[in-house]
């Protein structure tokens, strides 16, 4: 962004580069290190890095070229090492976010309990957190806003992942002068009972895990990501899973969804378009005049118009969004009020009563959006949670999952955040 990079050279100007700490540093995590020492040498510092598997913390620093960080595992020497000016691998997540001189958090595991300690840390010790965790954003987003708002910091997910790019879209936009009636994903594969053993082999050859991996192939993860972007933009989805239609380019994205879907606004996604995996915007003039200059732009007849980004970014683009959270308290993505879309589980093949759920990218269930309304009335588990929970009863495939069905584990900050909001928002 214009804008952010200017203010970056002059926070560099002043000496005052915003101070980073990363918790998490897998795929995602380390290719951001890399990105922030690299191109974001002006204004911004990666000042402090946690994970769970210390070597990978050290991997981040030592691949994005720094050999000279300290170990510590205290919050006191972590200070002691910022105030040096020198990078630091922490034990202790908690640690950093309460260090007086962390500006940003950057969450990047895409755990949920565990990141759900982490952000709430993080919002009481007054520093802004960045989402790289649509997980945990699409369970109880709108509580975690909520909650920084009234500690005067932000909350946001990210540029450069779709629901960021999407939300920066339908923006610009709106800006532009049209109305943005749907808001969607470019998907390349959409098969609900990918499980790990399928996904294994696509997982060792781009390096991740393969929980992630499913997720991406199982609808899970998409689901995540739309459930943020509905709570942005105040779209519902207007099906249960979506429609997801099938065409060859964006531009054809016009004509696969109704016109009663368009009137009303809706989160949604198409299948093998290109450019993919971008996203889109189906924007809205009824305006004739406008129309006609839409038409000479090469834009279309109207009054229905495709706007798209076709690709999106996720580690080069995030610090544009610790940049803007710190310098301007803007949030690339940030929920209107309560929640919109909540990510329901159903059952990826017939379950036994007694089976312990592995939750999110596992061989037992896959998440679907559905309206929030809808949710709470048939008392459903959130995909975000059902990990840990046993089945009652025998269940078949493609059962959505609701309290009914299972017992969930207890004392879990993740559960008590989604009640809390919940509550908070009846």
């Amino acid at each position: 962004m214009i804008l952010v990079d200017q203010a970056l050279l002059e926070k560099e100007r002043l000496g005052q580069p915003i101070r980073v700490g990363l918790i998490g540093a897998g795929y995602m995590g380390r290719g951001l290190a890399i990105q922030i020492i690299h191109s974001y040498k002006n204004g911004m510092r990666l000042s402090a890095i946690y994970n769970r598997t210390e070597s990978k913390a050290h991997q981040a620093y030592t691949q994005a070229g720094v050999e000279n960080f300290s170990r510590v595992d205290t919050q006191q020497s972590l200070e002691h090492a910022i105030n040096q000016s020198n990078y630091a691998v922490c034990s202790d997540p908690l640690a950093i976010c309460r260090a007086e001189n962390i500006d940003v958090i950057v969450e990047a595991t895409g755990e949920v309990e565990f990141g759900a300690a982490v952000v709430t840390e993080a919002i009481k010790n007054g520093k802004h957190v960045v989402l790289m965790n649509a997980e945990l954003d699409a369970l109880c987003g709108p509580l975690l806003h909520h909650r920084a708002k009234q500690a005067g910091v932000v909350v946001t997910n990210v540029d450069g992942d779709q629901p960021g790019v999407t939300m920066n879209l339908f923006r610009w936009v709106k800006q532009l002068g049209y109305e943005p009636r749907l808001a969607g994903n470019i998907k390349g594969l959409q098969d609900r009972y990918r499980n790990p053993e399928t996904q294994q082999g696509f997982a060792d050859q781009h390096k991740q895990g393969v929980k992630m991996i499913t997720s991406f192939a199982d609808g899970t993860k998409i689901s995540m990501e739309t459930a943020v972007l509905a709570n942005a933009t105040g779209f519902g989805v207007d099906t249960r899973g979506m429609h997801g239609p099938r065409c060859d380019h964006v531009t054809q994205a016009i004509e696969q969804f109704s016109e009663a879907q368009l009137e009303k606004g809706s989160v949604d996604y198409i299948l093998g378009a290109e450019p993919g995996p971008g996203v889109f915007i189906i924007g809205y003039n009824e305006n004739p005049v406008l129309q006609q200059y839409a038409d000479y732009l090469k834009m279309g007849k109207g009054p229905y118009y495709s706007f798209y980004v076709p690709y999106h970014l996720p580690h080069l683009e995030t610090p544009n969004s610790i940049a803007r959270a710190a310098l301007y308290s803007d949030a690339t993505t940030k929920p209107l009020g309560g929640p919109v879309v909540q990510v329901m589980a159903a059952s990826k093949t017939d379950l036994k009563a007694g089976t312990v759920l592995d939750g999110i990218g596992g061989f037992h269930a896959y998440g679907m959006a559905e309206n929030n309304a809808i949710f709470k009335q048939e008392n459903c588990v959130p995909m975000s949670l059902l990990e840990g929970c046993t089945l009652k009863h025998d269940v078949p495939k493609d059962t959505v999952l609701t309290y009914d069905h299972v017992d969930a584990p207890g004392g879990l900050l993740a559960s008590e955040l989604f009640n809390e909001q919940s509550a908070l928002f009846d």
